[in-house]
Protein backbone atom coordinates (compact mmCIF):
# COMPACT_ATOMS: atom_id res chain seq x y z
CA UNK A 1 0.00 0.00 0.00
CA UNK A 2 1.17 3.59 -0.64
CA UNK A 3 1.98 5.77 1.73
CA UNK A 4 -0.95 8.55 2.44
CA UNK A 5 0.14 11.89 1.40
CA UNK A 6 -0.52 14.45 3.78
CA UNK A 7 -1.98 17.48 2.04
CA UNK A 8 -2.21 20.78 3.22
CA UNK A 9 -6.05 21.80 4.03
CA UNK A 10 -6.82 25.20 1.29
CA UNK A 11 -7.35 28.37 2.50
CA UNK A 12 -10.19 31.00 1.33
CA UNK A 13 -10.25 34.46 2.56
CA UNK A 14 -11.75 37.83 0.87
CA UNK A 15 -9.97 41.13 1.02
CA UNK A 16 -12.28 42.20 3.77
CA UNK A 17 -11.56 39.54 6.01
CA UNK A 18 -7.52 39.78 5.47
CA UNK A 19 -7.42 41.70 8.88
CA UNK A 20 -8.54 38.75 10.97
CA UNK A 21 -6.62 37.98 14.15
CA UNK A 22 -4.65 34.59 13.87
CA UNK A 23 -3.65 32.34 16.34
CA UNK A 24 -0.25 31.32 16.37
CA UNK A 25 -0.28 28.49 14.38
CA UNK A 26 1.80 26.14 17.09
CA UNK A 27 -1.13 25.87 18.90
CA UNK A 28 -1.86 23.41 16.07
CA UNK A 29 0.84 20.91 17.68
CA UNK A 30 -1.36 19.81 20.48
CA UNK A 31 -4.37 17.23 20.73
CA UNK A 32 -7.17 19.11 21.51
CA UNK A 33 -10.33 18.24 23.46
CA UNK A 34 -13.49 16.81 21.74
CA UNK A 35 -16.88 18.67 23.31
CA UNK A 36 -19.97 17.19 21.81
CA UNK A 37 -18.02 16.21 18.06
CA UNK A 38 -16.20 19.67 18.11
CA UNK A 39 -12.29 18.93 18.11
CA UNK A 40 -11.12 22.24 20.05
CA UNK A 41 -7.27 23.65 20.11
CA UNK A 42 -6.89 26.79 20.36
CA UNK A 43 -9.30 28.91 21.92
CA UNK A 44 -9.53 33.11 21.86
CA UNK A 45 -9.77 34.47 25.44
CA UNK A 46 -11.49 38.08 24.69
CA UNK A 47 -15.06 39.50 25.32
CA UNK A 48 -14.40 41.86 22.60
CA UNK A 49 -17.15 41.57 20.08
CA UNK A 50 -15.53 42.86 17.63
CA UNK A 51 -12.41 40.49 17.63
CA UNK A 52 -14.58 37.73 18.13
CA UNK A 53 -16.17 38.21 14.75
CA UNK A 54 -12.74 38.42 13.10
CA UNK A 55 -10.51 35.51 14.32
CA UNK A 56 -9.42 32.27 13.52
CA UNK A 57 -9.67 30.27 16.50
CA UNK A 58 -11.80 27.63 17.13
CA UNK A 59 -13.55 28.76 20.30
CA UNK A 60 -13.82 31.86 22.48
CA UNK A 61 -13.01 31.34 26.20
CA UNK A 62 -15.38 34.82 27.10
CA UNK A 63 -14.60 35.64 31.18
CA UNK A 64 -13.91 38.77 32.43
CA UNK A 65 -12.93 40.52 35.94
CA UNK A 66 -16.70 41.27 36.53
CA UNK A 67 -20.04 39.63 37.84
CA UNK A 68 -21.46 37.28 35.32
CA UNK A 69 -24.39 38.83 33.07
CA UNK A 70 -26.59 37.22 30.46
CA UNK A 71 -26.62 40.74 28.50
CA UNK A 72 -22.48 40.33 28.08
CA UNK A 73 -23.50 36.45 27.00
CA UNK A 74 -26.26 37.08 25.22
CA UNK A 75 -24.00 39.83 22.94
CA UNK A 76 -21.25 37.33 22.40
CA UNK A 77 -23.29 34.24 21.47
CA UNK A 78 -25.16 37.10 19.19
CA UNK A 79 -21.97 37.52 17.07
CA UNK A 80 -19.95 34.88 17.75
CA UNK A 81 -19.61 31.92 14.47
CA UNK A 82 -17.38 29.67 16.85
CA UNK A 83 -18.03 28.02 19.99
CA UNK A 84 -18.58 29.64 23.42
CA UNK A 85 -17.17 28.44 26.92
CA UNK A 86 -19.02 31.24 28.91
CA UNK A 87 -17.67 32.55 32.56
CA UNK A 88 -20.10 32.40 34.84
CA UNK A 89 -18.64 33.38 38.10
CA UNK A 90 -17.60 31.83 41.07
CA UNK A 91 -15.44 34.29 42.94
CA UNK A 92 -18.25 36.89 44.14
CA UNK A 93 -20.83 35.58 41.92
CA UNK A 94 -22.02 31.90 43.58
CA UNK A 95 -24.73 30.05 44.53
CA UNK A 96 -28.07 29.63 42.83
CA UNK A 97 -26.72 32.91 40.98
CA UNK A 98 -24.00 31.00 39.10
CA UNK A 99 -25.93 28.24 38.68
CA UNK A 100 -28.72 29.85 36.61
CA UNK A 101 -25.98 32.25 34.67
CA UNK A 102 -24.82 28.86 33.39
CA UNK A 103 -28.65 27.23 32.16
CA UNK A 104 -28.83 30.91 30.32
CA UNK A 105 -25.36 29.98 28.96
CA UNK A 106 -26.48 26.64 28.18
CA UNK A 107 -29.86 28.04 26.82
CA UNK A 108 -27.54 30.72 24.47
CA UNK A 109 -25.82 28.39 22.86
CA UNK A 110 -22.75 28.04 24.87
CA UNK A 111 -20.33 24.93 24.40
CA UNK A 112 -19.07 24.94 28.61
CA UNK A 113 -19.27 26.66 31.51
CA UNK A 114 -16.48 28.01 32.77
CA UNK A 115 -15.96 28.75 36.82
CA UNK A 116 -13.32 30.86 38.89
CA UNK A 117 -10.75 29.59 40.88
CA UNK A 118 -12.51 30.36 44.24
CA UNK A 119 -15.33 28.50 43.31
CA UNK A 120 -16.92 26.94 46.21
CA UNK A 121 -17.48 23.04 45.54
CA UNK A 122 -21.09 23.69 46.83
CA UNK A 123 -21.57 26.00 43.67
CA UNK A 124 -19.86 23.67 41.60
CA UNK A 125 -22.47 20.85 42.33
CA UNK A 126 -25.24 23.04 41.90
CA UNK A 127 -23.59 24.07 38.24
CA UNK A 128 -23.48 20.08 37.31
CA UNK A 129 -27.10 19.28 38.32
CA UNK A 130 -28.19 22.42 36.76
CA UNK A 131 -26.79 22.25 32.65
CA UNK A 132 -26.11 19.38 30.80
CA UNK A 133 -22.80 21.12 29.40
CA UNK A 134 -19.20 20.70 30.31
CA UNK A 135 -18.10 22.45 33.71
CA UNK A 136 -14.52 24.28 33.04
CA UNK A 137 -12.99 25.34 36.68
CA UNK A 138 -9.63 27.60 36.41
CA UNK A 139 -6.70 26.43 38.35
CA UNK A 140 -4.38 29.04 39.26
CA UNK A 141 -1.99 27.34 41.43
CA UNK A 142 -0.57 23.94 41.89
CA UNK A 143 -2.24 23.65 45.91
CA UNK A 144 -5.56 23.73 44.72
CA UNK A 145 -7.43 20.20 44.93
CA UNK A 146 -8.09 18.88 41.70
CA UNK A 147 -9.75 15.89 42.85
CA UNK A 148 -12.14 17.21 45.02
CA UNK A 149 -13.19 20.17 41.95
CA UNK A 150 -13.37 17.14 39.46
CA UNK A 151 -15.55 14.57 42.00
CA UNK A 152 -17.78 17.81 41.79
CA UNK A 153 -18.67 17.74 38.49
CA UNK A 154 -15.80 19.70 36.38
CA UNK A 155 -15.05 17.98 33.39
CA UNK A 156 -12.03 20.11 32.18
CA UNK A 157 -9.29 22.52 33.57
CA UNK A 158 -8.02 25.58 32.74
CA UNK A 159 -4.56 26.38 33.85
CA UNK A 160 -3.59 29.58 34.53
CA UNK A 161 -0.24 30.01 36.54
CA UNK A 162 1.28 33.18 34.32
CA UNK A 163 4.95 31.78 34.20
CA UNK A 164 4.14 28.48 36.10
CA UNK A 165 1.59 27.47 33.90
CA UNK A 166 3.64 24.97 31.93
CA UNK A 167 4.90 23.79 35.88
CA UNK A 168 1.28 23.66 37.20
CA UNK A 169 0.69 21.51 34.13
CA UNK A 170 2.96 18.98 34.17
CA UNK A 171 2.12 18.30 38.08
CA UNK A 172 -1.46 17.71 37.09
CA UNK A 173 -0.74 15.62 34.36
CA UNK A 174 1.24 13.53 36.76
CA UNK A 175 -1.90 12.76 38.54
CA UNK A 176 -4.29 12.94 36.15
CA UNK A 177 -3.06 11.41 32.46
CA UNK A 178 -6.85 11.76 31.30
CA UNK A 179 -8.63 15.24 32.45
CA UNK A 180 -8.63 17.65 29.69
CA UNK A 181 -6.61 20.47 30.76
CA UNK A 182 -6.78 23.97 28.52
CA UNK A 183 -3.50 26.23 29.17
CA UNK A 184 -2.71 29.91 28.89
CA UNK A 185 -0.02 29.52 26.18
CA UNK A 186 2.03 33.13 27.35
CA UNK A 187 2.93 35.43 24.83
CA UNK A 188 5.52 33.26 22.61
CA UNK A 189 5.54 30.18 20.74
CA UNK A 190 8.46 28.78 22.97
CA UNK A 191 5.90 29.48 26.12
CA UNK A 192 2.68 27.71 23.90
CA UNK A 193 4.80 24.78 23.08
CA UNK A 194 6.15 24.28 26.87
CA UNK A 195 2.74 23.99 27.83
CA UNK A 196 1.77 22.39 24.95
CA UNK A 197 4.71 19.31 26.31
CA UNK A 198 3.83 20.06 29.89
CA UNK A 199 0.13 17.91 28.68
CA UNK A 200 -1.63 21.04 27.99
CA UNK A 201 -4.77 19.77 25.30
CA UNK A 202 -5.76 23.01 24.37
CA UNK A 203 -4.50 26.66 24.37
CA UNK A 204 -6.26 29.65 25.01
CA UNK A 205 -4.31 32.11 23.77
CA UNK A 206 -4.78 36.39 24.46
CA UNK A 207 -5.23 38.52 21.39
CA UNK A 208 -3.66 42.23 20.50
CA UNK A 209 -5.94 44.61 22.16
CA UNK A 210 -8.61 46.75 19.68
CA UNK A 211 -6.23 49.93 20.05
CA UNK A 212 -2.69 48.16 19.62
CA UNK A 213 -4.75 46.83 16.22
CA UNK A 214 -5.71 50.09 15.26
CA UNK A 215 -2.10 51.55 15.66
CA UNK A 216 -0.67 48.86 12.99
CA UNK A 217 -3.62 49.68 10.68
CA UNK A 218 -2.87 53.40 11.00
CA UNK A 219 1.34 52.44 10.57
CA UNK A 220 0.30 50.46 7.37
CA UNK A 221 -1.87 53.05 6.24
CA UNK A 222 0.79 55.58 6.82
CA UNK A 223 3.83 53.99 5.05
CA UNK A 224 0.74 53.09 1.89
CA UNK A 225 0.13 57.35 1.81
CA UNK A 226 4.37 57.80 1.74
CA UNK A 227 4.81 55.21 -0.82
CA UNK A 228 2.22 56.68 -2.89
CA UNK A 229 3.93 60.68 -2.70
CA UNK A 230 7.14 59.32 -3.16
CA UNK A 231 6.33 56.87 -6.47
CA UNK A 232 4.56 60.44 -7.69
CA UNK A 233 7.73 62.37 -6.83
CA UNK A 234 10.65 60.39 -8.02
CA UNK A 235 10.90 59.22 -4.93
CA UNK A 236 11.29 62.03 -2.87
CA UNK A 237 10.06 62.59 0.66
CA UNK A 238 8.08 65.33 1.07
CA UNK A 239 10.50 67.08 2.71
CA UNK A 240 13.00 66.80 -0.06
CA UNK A 241 10.52 67.92 -2.76
CA UNK A 242 9.96 71.12 -0.42
CA UNK A 243 13.44 71.84 -0.04
CA UNK A 244 13.80 70.95 -3.87
CA UNK A 245 11.30 73.71 -4.18
CA UNK A 246 12.28 76.32 -2.16
CA UNK A 247 16.06 76.18 -4.15
CA UNK A 248 13.80 76.63 -7.16
CA UNK A 249 12.08 79.73 -5.77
Amino acid sequence: MEPRIKREAPSITTDLRSDTVQVPSVIRNCSGIRIFGKRIKSLIFTTDIAIILNNDADAVIAVYPFTPHPAVIQSIANVSTIPILSGVGGGTTQGKRSANISLFSEAQGSLAVVVNAPTPIDTIRQIEETVDIPIVCTIVTEYMDIQERLDAGVDILNVSGGKDTAYIVSRIRENFPDVPIIATGGPTDETILDAINAGANAISWTPPSNGELFRRKMDKYRNKERERYMQEHQGMTIEEVEDLEDHRD
